[in-house]
């Protein structure tokens, strides 16, 4: 009986190792998780600056980490997420102040100042659509067919530009859109309110660059107080002046001045009074 039950044990055993072993391979070669679904965030178009190209890889990173939208997240001391805040005409951003992410312009500051290794766009959207740092600047009527991956897209009026997002090319965008939301890669949305692009030069500025002082400060369509208004600086900012010209006169503030400038950013022209230097600007030329 000894002598057949060892065959009778051992045999069932060698039966096994077979599959065995191809479970334990089958085991070892598959993924242990199912792979993470690819955001499709890359430049997805040729011609881009080579920093432009390091703003979307740095967006990107942001999306691949299935970041959240948070309101006003990103606008820390230095670019980088943030917890948000409550947004009052929002109640999808309950949960904003418990999660770490970017608002629209804190994504793209963090973006350009990763690309550029130094805060370019600290600033709301409109800010950082009118930037001193523009290279070029593209209306709703262009499309997308100018653009380039890493260019500025904005949603608004002059008046008020509410959105901005980064352009991946091929017709996508990376953008942190709304409260409840991870950032994502979106299809541009060109119908609404899409007011146009702006792209961005991280290298040094081309004309003379002043800083403004006061708040709720307009520029103007021509140079005159009854002039049509273009856009209302927040706070003290960083403008580029092109020229600038003897006008109407202007008394506000405790001062008195006749001389305006241009700024070829905006597209529009500005008291002296509010920028910081004397009454004609040094080293800035005479409009013709």
């Amino acid at each position: 009986m000894s002598s057949r039950s060892g065959p009778r044990r051992t045999a069932p055993a060698t039966t096994l190792l077979a599959p065995l072993a191809f479970l334990a391979v089958f085991l070892w070669s598959s993924p242990a998780s199912p792979a993470a679904a690819d955001s499709g965030c890359r430049v997805l178009a040729p011609g881009a600056s080579a920093a432009a190209e390091r703003a979307v890889d740095a967006a990107c990173e942001q999306v691949d980490k299935d970041v959240w939208y948070t309101w006003g997240g990103g606008h820390g001391e230095r670019p980088g997420a943030t917890y948000g805040q409550v947004d009052p005409t929002d109640p999808a951003s309950e949960h904003d102040p418990e999660r770490l992410g970017f608002d629209c312009s804190g994504l793209v500051r963090h973006a350009w100042a990763r690309a550029a290794g130094s805060d370019l766009l600290n600033g709301v959207a409109s800010q950082q659509y009118y930037t001193h740092r523009a290279a070029g600047r593209f209306t709703a009527a262009q499309g997308l067919g100018p653009l380039l991956p890493g260019d500025l897209l904005v949603w608004g009026t002059s008046r008020h530009l509410h959105h901005i997002a980064l352009y991946l090319g091929a017709g996508k965008m990376a953008e942190a859109r709304q409260s409840g939301t991870k950032l994502m890669v979106s299809d541009v949305r060109l119908g609404g309110d899409y007011f146009g692009a702006v792209r961005v030069d991280a290298g040094p500025v081309d004309g003379r660059v002043f800083r403004t002082w006061g708040t709720g400060v307009w520029t103007k369509d021509r140079p005159s107080t009854a002039a049509g208004r273009v856009y209302a600086f927040p706070g003290p900012t960083t403008i580029r002046v092109g020229c600038q010209k003897h006008a109407e006169v202007v008394t506000s503030d405790g001062y008195t001045n006749d001389a305006w400038s241009y700024l070829p950013d905006y597209g529009a022209w500005m008291t002296n009074i509010y920028i910081q230097g004397p009454d004609w600007l040094e080293d800035v030329p005479a409009c013709a």
